[in-house]
């Protein structure tokens, strides 16, 4: 680890601590220039491919679920923090499972399942684009299902 005061790589772990997220936090020490600084260390994660309804595959991205989760809530009383803990969860949940690929249903699912539990009207905003609904029967017939089902 290089110091950030003089770059020497001469510099010692004073303390260490587990972050919440997983990571770890480092105090460090430089033995050159009597300096002190933090580091950061993360595991670098491999996102596994979402494969597509049309056969394409494309990486997990956590920016588009924390996105179309907004969206859904927007307006709604559901605050960020809310809405990043539901990115964490689901990201951890697509991680547990070390695939390499996923499928749209099953995040899709997931986003539906926690969002019923948050808010039903951003569950319904997102249901209504997720499941691509033809027509108002449509929609009112699976929103009638989904009423009976215990998530």
């Amino acid at each position: 680890m290089l110091c950030p005061h003089c770059a020497s790589e001469n510099n010692r772990v004073l303390e260490t601590r587990m972050q919440k997220e997983g990571s770890i936090r480092r105090r460090r020490a430089c033995n050159d220039c009597q300096e002190r600084f933090t580091t950061l260390e993360t595991v670098i994660r491999q996102m596994p491919y979402v494969a597509k309804k049309d056969g394409r595959r494309e990486p997990f991205d956590i920016e588009k679920l924390r996105k179309s989760l907004r969206l859904a809530c927007m307006k709604r009383p559901v605050s960020v923090k809310q809405i990043d803990d539901i990115v964490e969860k689901i990201t951890r949940q697509v991680l547990s499972n070390n695939d390499k690929e996923i499928g749209t249903m099953t995040v899709g699912q997931a986003v539906m399942r926690a969002l019923r539990e948050l808010d039903d009207v951003a569950y319904v905003r997102f249901a209504s684009v997720y499941r691509n609904f033809k027509d108002v029967n449509e929609f009112l017939k699976v929103l009638e299902q989904d009423k009976d089902v215990t998530l």
